[in-house]
């Protein structure tokens, strides 16, 4: 697909907004871009995109504004504070967040969207910096029918697949349910090798049973060698973990839905993070575990 003559504003090109939206300039968009970090900002220039000064400037002539942020308190700063680009978007225009936030602040930035005239979709993605890079995440989307459906084509160019889930913050809450699925999995994970290891099971034999087992699934398969490799480069960090984990278990306090298992899993990444190893993939929970139960680094 061609997004020539899309003119697109984005806001965040760290990990993960980085190769996003470079795969909208490498598709033809017209991009304007601004992070505070210019050096994530350096790359994109390179292939074609304007490098805006502020936020307010990134906006200027944009048909689409699209933000790829850290948590609540930045989305709220870039939309609703004092600064916000809500005060300064024509009315019609589409403004996308592909972020992980909680559907609470999320509720919030859509009331004073509607209130603006704006079109604000809600489309976080699931997926690693690879697949972001390969184009290939799986974006879930929701707010008005209309637009999404005009964003079509340029979600496309981000994801091997979209969905569009409903009309208010659906697309939060199924991030959450999925990120729910992952951190639990790799929490159980830390476990379960763990205990193989004080089995005596050799390592990597071991991880390539589990990759082909009735337990498999496609996250731990992606993690097969990496795993085996005993790399924990960050894919998704321990400490992106914990934000998103905090962001599962006050979502469920506020549903009243039991969040047994997932407080567990917050505590086992909150410990992981406090051994020195929040900048590691979220896989390094296993290396705690080792360490509290005497086995030795391999």
């Amino acid at each position: 697909m061609s997004l020539s003559g899309t003119r697109i504003g984005w806001i965040g090109t760290g990990k993960m907004g980085g190769p996003m939206s470079r795969r909208l300039v490498d598709a033809g968009a017209t991009l304007a871009v601004y992070d505070p970090v210019a050096a994530n900002v350096k790359a994109l220039v390179a292939a074609g995109a304007r490098a805006a000064s502020s936020n307010q400037d990134v906006i200027v002539d944009a048909d689409i504004v699209i933000s790829m942020i850290p948590n609540d308190a930045v989305l709220k700063a870039i939309t609703i504070g004092e600064e916000g680009i809500f005060a300064n978007l024509a009315r019609g225009t589409i403004y996308v967040d592909m972020s992980t936030v909680s559907p609470e602040v999320s509720a919030e930035v859509a009331a004073a969207a509607a209130a603006a005239g704006i079109d604000y979709l809600r489309a976080p993605v699931s997926g690693s910096t690879a697949l972001a890079e390969a184009g290939k995440l799986t974006i879930m989307v929701s707010g008005p029918k209309d637009a999404a459906d005009k964003c079509a084509d340029m979600f496309a160019a981000m994801s091997a697949q979209h969905f569009y889930l409903g009309v208010d913050d659906q697309a939060r809450y199924l991030k959450l349910v999925i990120n729910l699925l992952v951190g639990t999995t790799g929490a159980v994970l830390a476990e379960a090798l763990t205990l193989g290891r004080k089995g005596g099971l050799d390592w990597a034999q071991m991880i390539d049973v589990i990759g082909v087992s009735a337990a498999a699934s496609p996250y731990i398969q992606y993690n097969v060698a990496p795993l085996k490799a005993r790399d924990f480069s960050p894919q998704f960090s321990t400490e992106q973990m914990v934000k998103d984990s905090r962001l599962i278990c006050e979502a469920g306090a506020s549903a009243g839905v039991p969040m047994a298992i997932g407080d567990a899993m917050l505590q086992t990444f909150l410990d992981t993070v406090e051994a020195g190893y929040g900048e590691d993939n979220l896989t390094a929970a296993i290396k705690l575990l080792e360490q509290r139960s005497g086995l030795d680094e391999l």
